[in-house]
């Protein structure tokens, strides 16, 4: 029988496809925009889309699976996102944002199930789990751009879509070993499938409030950091290797600190690491604008390890707080706030930056995420309910 680390690893790797193939593309958009004459808007929209399906889509395949079964919707999210994938090959290149459009109904459909295995295998060291988890799968933001640069430069711009297709089938092959879904293994009340009605109550449920407000600050401060940083710099005069140094350095940052996060928060209270990961990151992007040279590289590696803490330690406090026939639909939930301000947090920020300037723009959401602290610190809604282990096999 495969190990826990296996399941784990393949769970990974399924976050990893989505991460990798929303990037590959979207960092090598302006050579296709050349190509087929699309300008900024449709560049934009071809970015935007792939976050717009999932927003809508996460929570309904996060219903489905606690309905119909983990492991089905897992393989059905990694067979869309491969057909997808491959469906640019057979259509016009310029109905790529039908492409886009498909392959974020594949993502949120696996990425939903992924993270929602994790909690539910993992639930005696959920925090390690899911800083290892968050780790592989924000390797393919790093290492999308450049490989997505290279494949399009040699081998044409629809190869990246060869390579994502790829990753997806072999990932679809690891996961029909992945254990089938044990209904028994859970609460008694799981007999009861999940309504609908259910579903949608789960966005407003006051016990989850809370944690959906952590992530969905939490994203504000991340669209921030790797979103405008870089027009920060330019303003200073950095070059774009400069700027990009920088960048990678915080995103290096939020990487590495996933799994040290995961570990402190199986043996510290989740609460505290989530409060201090927030503080560090807001108090970061307050810093931001009145720094350069090696005291810039400082704060915003402490930004970076800010928010990659939260972001880790939120998914383990919603794994923790879902009751078990929800799991999928309150994860789903959970995502669809993240990708809300994914999508939100960088049109306050560009907005504040276009009417008063960077540094208001900076400053003003650094201490919105500061005041948002106090609430969320007297909330009982941070601290998980105890789960009994689920053993996978």
């Amino acid at each position: 029988m495969p190990s826990r680390a296996f399941y784990l690893a393949v769970l990974s790797l399924s976050g990893f496809v989505t991460s990798f193939g929303a990037h590959i593309v979207a960092t090598n958009l302006p050579a296709y925009a050349e190509t087929v004459g699309a300008g900024a808007f449709m560049i934009g929209l071809l970015i935007a889309v792939y976050d717009f399906a999932e927003l809508f889509a996460k929570p309904a395949a996060g219903f489905i699976a606690d309905r119909r079964g983990m492991k089905l919707m897992l393989l059905v999210g990694l067979a869309v996102f491969f057909l997808g994938s491959l469906l640019f090959l057979v259509i016009s290149p310029r109905l790529l944002l039908v492409v886009r459009f498909v392959q974020g109904l594949g993502a949120a459909a696996l990425s939903t199930v992924s993270i929602s295995l994790v909690a539910r295998y993992f639930a005696q060291s959920r925090g390690r789990a899911f800083g290892i988890y968050n780790a592989i799968k924000g390797a393919g933001y790093v290492i999308a751009p450049a490989t997505g640069g290279f494949l399009a430069h040699r081998f044409g711009f629809a190869m990246i879509f060869v390579v994502s297709a790829g990753i997806a089938a072999v990932t679809f092959a690891l996961s029909l070993i992945l254990p089938a879904d044990q209904r028994g293994a859970l609460d008694d009340d799981d007999d009861d499938d999940i309504s609908f009605g259910d579903a949608l109550r789960i966005f407003t449920n006051p016990d989850l409030l809370p944690i959906y407000s952590v992530i969905v600050v939490n994203m504000f401060l991340v669209g921030i950091l790797f979103g405008f940083l870089p027009v920060y710099l330019h303003d200073m005069g950095y070059t774009t290797t400069e700027s990009g140094t920088i960048v990678s350095i915080a995103t290096a940052a939020y990487l590495l600190v996933q799994p040290v996060a995961g570990w402190m928060a199986d043996r510290y209270e989740t609460r505290f690491t989530v409060l201090m990961g927030l503080c560090l990151a807001a108090v970061g992007i307050i810093l931001t604008t009145f720094a350069s040279g090696w005291l810039l590289i400082v704060i915003v590696i402490a930004a970076g390890i800010g928010v990659g803490t939260v972001w880790t330690n939120s998914d383990a406090l919603v794994g923790g707080a879902a009751a078990a026939n929800r799991l999928g639909a309150t994860i789903g939930a959970a995502q669809s706030f993240k990708e809300f301000g994914d999508m939100v947090g960088p049109l306050v920020v560009g907005l504040l930056t276009q009417m008063f300037g960077i540094r208001t723009g900076f400053i003003t959401c650094g201490t919105v995420a500061l005041v948002l602290l106090i609430p969320l610190a007297r909330s009982q809604a941070l601290r998980p309910r105890p789960k009994s282990p689920v053993d996978p096999g």
